[in-house]
């Protein structure tokens, strides 16, 4: 994909130097932003020493980037992913043993966001509170998580970024709970997620992010000459104040109108809306329904192929894009399922067996979910994982109600026939 970049960083109007630092790396596709922290110096060091460390790692396992560009048979996101979280705790480890040695850098440390475009999909690593947000068709999506108290406090009710100013937290805002270097290792959030033409990405340090909103993303990174928008994005957090160190990192995927380009960005359109329509994904942000994308994988079925067969047990959870299946039991048609309908979900947490058999009707797509990518999920993103528990205790407390009801309906057949033989016997 053809892809523009531009950047730009600045010391602000509050520091005496600038400790944000960045890496743009055209061979690699690579772009990095950091934030560092520590006295004498040190957040400079340890954030020109982060992107050097993790630029050179990124580039000691090229070979399974290239692998996974030229589309080779076992080379999967999850390998892409695993090189740049190898890479930031190379970074990291590499920061934290120069502190041991130097007592003036002892505790350095700094943020990391990094962005690797490979084909037609993008990766992403992070830690702290730099930020990557990508502008699609003018719509605005935060794509990392902030690690900071303030942002701990706030998902934990205790503020909200409105009274912020006036709480007794205000001094903690620059205070992040992830760093790279202050330890041997640190969590890493990864993120891989489809781009399409006309994508725009920013990379930027919080001393950007404070004076903006989403929708003043969408209108800065809508001016035509990307070289122009750095230094706007600058302009604009110096203007408010310019308490911290300003750096920019934007990226733009040129827009395309061919056929295949115009197919890609309605069969992502038509996973993402599938996906909200479910009842068990339907509290999901946009984010949050790309992190689920990610983790699907799109299968297609001939006519007459079988998808679950009754009685198997089964881990996937299938979501239909286009095409037609009929669900069966032992033979008999139960009914037919087209595009938007999904099956199996509760394979997603429950081994037990398949109740029907579903073969496809006519030719279809489908989105796969496995079970363990579900239990990942579910696993790293607390916040996420709440909202997908409750609506699996809505879908459950549904059917169980409509088990109820049919049991009941059933029962009054039953006595009503019960009479009716007793009727006929009495006569």
């Amino acid at each position: 994909m053809d892809l523009s970049f531009w950047a730009a960083t600045d010391i602000g109007r509050k520091r005496t130097h600038n400790e944000d630092n960045f890496l743009v790396d055209q061979k690699l596709s690579l772009f990095v932003v950091a934030d560092g922290m520590g006295g004498h110096a040190s957040g400079e060091v340890a954030a020109q020493m982060a992107v050097t460390e993790f630029r050179n790692a990124v580039d000691n396992r090229r070979d399974i980037l290239e692998a996974y560009a030229r589309h080779e048979t076992g080379v999967t996101t999850h390998d892409v992913l695993g090189v740049l979280e190898y890479a930031v705790q190379t970074a990291g480890l590499a920061i934290f043993e120069r502190g041991q040695k130097e007592p003036d850098k002892r505790g350095m440390g700094t943020t990391l966001s990094a962005f690797s475009l490979i084909g037609e999909r993008g990766f992403i690593a992070h830690v702290g509170d730099s930020r990557v947000y990508m502008v699609r068709g003018g719509q605005t999506v935060q794509l990392t998580e902030d690690h900071s108290l303030i942002n701990e406090l706030i998902r934990h009710g205790k503020v909200t970024r409105e009274t912020l100013a006036k709480s007794p937290y205000s001094s903690y805002k620059n205070a992040v709970t992830r760093a790279l270097g202050v330890y041997e290792t640190v969590q890493v959030d990864t993120i891989d997620l489809e781009v399409l033409p006309g994508d725009q990405f920013l990379l930027c340090s919080d001393g950007l992010h404070a004076y903006l909103d989403e929708r003043e993303v969408s209108r800065q990174l809508a001016e035509e000459t990307i070289t122009d928008i750095p230094a706007r994005l600058v302009e604009l957090a110096n203007k408010g104040g310019g308490h911290d160190n300003i750096t920019a990192v934007i990226l733009r995927v040129a827009k395309d109108a061919t056929a295949t380009a115009n197919t890609r960005s309605q069969e992502l359109n038509r996973k993402v809306e599938v996906l909200k329509q479910m009842p068990l994904f339907r509290h999901l942000s946009y984010k949050e329904i790309l992190r689920v994308l990610a983790l699907t994988e799109v299968a297609d079925y001939q006519v007459g192929d079988e998808l679950i067969a009754e009685d198997e047990p089964g881990s996937e959870l299938f979501l239909i894009l286009s095409g037609k299946v009929r669900l069966h039991k032992e033979g008999v048609l139960v009914t037919y399922l087209g595009q938007g309908a999904h099956l199996g979900e509760m394979a997603l947490v429950d081994n037990g067996p398949r109740s029907v058999s579903a073969t496809a009707e006519e030719p279809s797509r489908v989105l796969v979910l496995r079970r363990r990518d579900f239990n990942d999920l579910i696993r790293n993103y607390p916040r996420m994982s709440v909202k997908l528990l409750w609506s699996f205790v809505q879908v459950l407390a549904q059917r169980l109600r409509k088990t109820n009801a049919d049991l009941a309906g059933a029962r009054s057949e039953a006595a009503a026939e019960t009479i009716a033989d007793q009727d006929i016997f009495e006569e």
